[in-house]
Order: C-alpha cells, then structure tokens, then sequence
C-alpha cells in the first residue's frame, strides 16, 4: 500500500526555557503581555508535519511520497529525505523560504510557538492530478496541515479521483469556516484530531458527534499521555493508553508520529486497534527524542516495549511490520 502526505515541510527552531511560563504571566496584566523568555538550548531541526509523517513512515519500511512546497534553500533536506526512504514530489518557491516552526518549551513541556508560512502558501497551485500522473496513485492521501487552499483543493482532488483520504485539519481548523471544516472531513477514511481540536471541530462543523462520525470512517482522537481514543458509528470508543516513556525530552511532533504509525499499521492490513498501538508506540519514541526526526526505531527492542505495555499478543501481531523498519 502506497501512502501519499500532503502538509506542511518546515525547519523546526526548538529552545528550551528552564522556568515555567505560567509563572511569569501576571493574572491583571493579559491585556498586555510583553515577555521574553531567556532559552538555555537552541535546536536546529527539520520538520513540518507532512515531512515528520512522511519520516515515520520510512522508518516503518513504507515508501511514502511527500508532496509540498518549499523554498530554494530546501536542497540539503531534500537530499536527507531521499536517503531516509521519503520520495517527493515538490514546489519550489522562487521567492520565500521554505517555511519555520519557532518553538519554546517550559519546564512543564508547555509551548509558545510562531510558524511562518513562507513557501508552503504557494502549496495551493499544487495539483494533485498532475502529481499522481507523473508518481502513480496512491492507494490513500493522507491531507495534513498546510496552506489551507491547498488543503480543500487536496480533498477536491481525491475525491474526484477516487482515492481515499485521511483528513488531519489540526492546526489549520482556526482558519476554515463552517462549510471549509466539512468540505475537509466529508468523505474520509480516517480523521485526526487532538482533544482540544476535537471540541473546535465541533464548534467549527456545528455538527454533533454523531453527525461527525456519519461523516467518517474512523474518527482517531489523541489524548496526549492518556494515549489515543477511537471513535466509531454504532460503536463504542476504544480507548488506547499511551506507551508509557523513559525520559521525555521533546513533545513537539509526537502526534505526528502517532499519525505515522497508525497509518503503517493499517497500509500493513493491521485493525485500527493495533495499528493505534503502533501509533502510540512510535510517539514516544519521538517523546524521548529532541527533534522530530531525530528517533531511531529498532525493532527488536520496541516489540519488547509493547509486549510490556500492551500483551504479547499485540506485540505478536506487530512483529512483522516492525520487522520492516529499515
């Protein structure tokens, strides 16, 4: 099975504040907030949720192909991502940088961030049709956060063409109107969302649960270190706990690793159950890695990690994707 990932491609500028950022905020002075937080470590890293999903899925063994845009600066990363297993296909931007994700991370593993957009706003003149004639059809388009013109064109395209999709609004639901948010989701196999955008779906769709699911496949919400909760039509949800992590280092680009490995379980034939185990699996993995890329999957010693959190039966049942990882 042949994923392709629309979304975004960024570099990822990461600092780390040793104090907590809701002791600096004085209650009666909200209305204007002036800080600076002084960072002990800077990292430098490449990102951007279409690429991160990508990456997670290369190093279960798939061959995805990313499909985005960037700047000219772009060459390094791009030769990084043909060597870890990612094939692209991409605008180049004659004029903007390939976009930045600036982050700061408390002591409590809060954030503050800023992305700027750069080359990813001329996503939009991307078409699919044209991308799939030259790379082949993928068997599902995974339509991550990105230029959000290009986001609706993405599904448009899909669905003219047959092809199924994941949907994965998340930070983009702030920018789509009513009938943007259910022209996104309409239609697809799998839709992702963390808690807080599960709420803001609602707000943004103005539909209940239920007329969402109606909307769906399979609804996968992330709960952060309560794991991940699936939601179904005429189902019960089915509540997965998180892979419980030795010494979180970086929260940033755990739910896209999440998306990763549900995604490879599912290409791999596996029920959302599982494929959701691999998911959390590979979160943390990421959780314990500084950057988004940066983790290493080896095999033998993550199957061990999920029979210790999850049976051996599941671990049983996930052996030989993992035995794929390259």
């Amino acid at each position: 099975m042949r994923i392709a990932v629309t979304g975004s491609i960024a570099t990822d500028h990461l600092a780390v504040f040793p104090g907590r950022f809701t002791d600096q905020l004085m209650p009666d002075r909200l209305d204007h907030v002036s800080l600076s937080f002084l960072a002990d470590t800077l990292e430098i890293r490449r990102g951007g949720v279409g690429a991160n999903v990508a990456v997670g899925l290369a190093r279960l063994g798939l061959a995805p192909l990313l499909v985005g845009a960037v700047g000219r600066d772009f060459a390094e990363y791009a030769a990084w991502l043909s060597a870890t297993g990612v094939d692209t296909a991409l605008h180049v931007s004659e004029t903007r940088h390939t976009a930045r994700f600036m982050c700061t991370t408390d002591a409590d593993h809060n954030q503050i961030a800023t992305f700027y957009a750069g080359a990813m706003t001329e996503a939009r003149t991307i078409a699919l049709e044209d991308v799939f004639g030259r790379a082949g059809t993928p068997d599902l388009v995974l339509v991550a956060p990105d230029d959000p013109e290009a986001m609706l064109r993405h599904t448009g395209a899909c669905r003219a063409l047959g092809v199924a999709f994941a949907a994965d609004p998340s930070q983009q639901l702030a920018r789509l109107d009513r009938e943007q948010t259910r022209a996104l989701i309409t239609g697809a196999r799998y839709l992702f969302t963390n808690q807080y955008e599960s709420a803001l779906l609602l707000e943004r769709t103005g539909w209940t649960q239920g007329e969402v699911l109606d909307a769906v496949g399979l609804w996968v919400s992330t709960r952060g270190a309560d794991g991940v909760v699936l939601l179904r039509r005429d189902a019960p949800p089915a509540r997965i706990p998180a892979l419980p992590a030795g010494q979180p280092a970086d929260p940033t680009g755990v739910g896209d690793a999440l998306r990763a490995g549900f995604l490879a379980g599912t290409a791999g034939g596996l029920t959302p159950e599982p494929a959701a185990h691999l998911g959390c699996a590979l979160a943390t993995l990421v959780l314990e890695s500084v950057g988004t890329q940066d983790y290493k999957v080896v095999p033998g010693e993550l199957i061990d990690r999920i029979g210790q959190a999850y049976g051996t039966a599941t671990a049983a049942a996930l052996a030989p994707l993992l035995q794929e990882a390259p």
